[in-house]
């Protein structure tokens, strides 16, 4: 009777472990359904299966850190801004001018010299930022006379320095080495922002226009002339020109397909009149105020002209009519009454005599005075949308 009971109860402890292990082995599908295939995630993986799931984890593991590494880099990239790889029939210039001028001496309010070169990165990081393609550097200091020849001093300190590191930032990099020799003034020019513009080309971007320096190297034929524009190799043209000038060249079509690049000399306003692409800006140095209007490049001159001062009126309450050449005068610490006070051929009582608009561009300033390199920013974001919408045409 014993035995009778003992095999009974094995019997149900063999029937319980089997329901156990089918119940395990069943699992639901994505429908729902009861799925009797073999469940492998109840047992041991074998060290095959192991080696194998770390070989996998590992591959995904490197594909995951590439594609990182590749979006990082793409994001670090500098990426070219309107930069052309060729002409289209659709695309329109931009035939006016934007013009600020600005007098030196706010340089010389600087206490060190690396201030005084951040003030002068910060004017040109403006100046590309918003499409200027002039800066007048103006003298607005009093002329000091040597007491035995009665001859003027030279210009100020400031003048010089500013002239100097705006037209260095806006020469392309593989350029600068021929046209600035080492110099005090440029001492940390090479820590400033860059000013990274349109024609600031790196050597594989693709372009029809670029900067270049007429190589002292002579071509093999005769009547051309090389041309360094930072490619791998020069640049001929069908021109002769004196060795060390800089130039803008347009390059043929398809020439980064030709291992001798060719191209002809264009103006350097070209990409801007006829491609509408923003190609930096000229320095011009004027000695006094008056000669930032009398010294003006533009043949007729500049047609508007805008002086900004607290004093004048709300840049919001001002319209501008159409023009081609504008010019935008901020002053120094004393202000354009400083500027007008020391210039001997200027006959007006009141800087706003002088210009066509006198603007404030900063109404209800809640500091009591804007520094040059902020008031810079501050107009030229403020007169942005009323010059773009002067220009369109009804």
């Amino acid at each position: 009777m014993a035995n009778a009971d003992n095999a009974m109860q094995d019997a149900k402890v063999d029937n319980s472990t089997e329901k156990f292990k089918k119940r395990k082995l069943e699992r639901l599908d994505k429908d729902g359904n009861v799925s009797t295939k073999p469940n492998f995630y109840g047992r041991k993986k074998t060290r095959d299966e192991k080696k194998k799931q770390r070989q996998e984890e590992l591959v995904e593991l490197l594909d995951r850190k590439a594609a990182q590494a590749e979006a990082a880099a793409k994001a670090a990239k500098p990426v070219p801004k309107n930069i052309l790889s060729g002409l289209c029939p659709g695309v329109k210039g931009r035939n006016y001018t934007v013009s600020i001028a600005l007098p030196g001496s706010i340089l010389d309010n600087q206490q060190n010299p690396e201030l005084r070169s951040y003030v002068a990165g910060q004017i040109a990081r403006a100046a590309a930022v918003f499409n200027v393609d002039e800066i007048v550097v103006f003298d607005d200091t009093e002329n000091k006379k040597d007491n035995e020849d009665g001859h003027e001093s030279k210009r100020s300190r400031g003048v010089e320095q500013l002239t100097r590191i705006l037209q260095y930032l806006e020469c392309p990099q593989y350029l600068r080495k021929f046209f600035f020799p080492i110099h005090p003034d440029l001492q940390f020019a090479g820590i400033l922002n860059p000013t990274d513009m349109p024609h600031h080309l790196r050597g594989d971007d693709i372009s029809i226009y670029r900067e270049g320096i007429v190589s002292r190297t002579k071509a093999d034929k005769e009547g051309h002339c090389l041309v360094k524009i930072g490619l791998k190799a020069d640049c001929t043209v069908q021109m002769v020109l004196r060795p060390s000038i800089r130039v803008t060249v347009k390059l043929n079509d398809g020439y980064e397909f030709d291992r001798v690049p060719t191209g002809t000399i264009v103006s350097p306003s070209e990409p801007r009149t006829k491609a509408g692409v923003y190609w930096g800006y000229t320095v011009r140095v004027a000695k006094n105020l008056s000669s930032v209007f009398t010294g003006s490049t533009y043949k007729g001159g500049y047609d508007l002209t805008i002086g900004t001062s607290e004093k004048g009126k709300t840049v919001d309450d001002i319209t501008l009519p159409k023009f081609e050449h504008l010019l935008i005068v901020f002053g120094g610490v004393g202000g354009l009454e400083q500027a007008l006070q020391v210039d001997d051929k200027l006959e007006a009582d009141d800087p706003k005599e002088l210009f066509d608009h006198y603007v404030d561009t900063c109404p209800n300033q809640g500091s009591r005075t804007i520094r040059s390199e902020e008031a810079l920013f501050v107009s030229l974001s403020a007169l942005r949308p009323i010059i773009k919408n002067c220009q369109i045409e009804s």
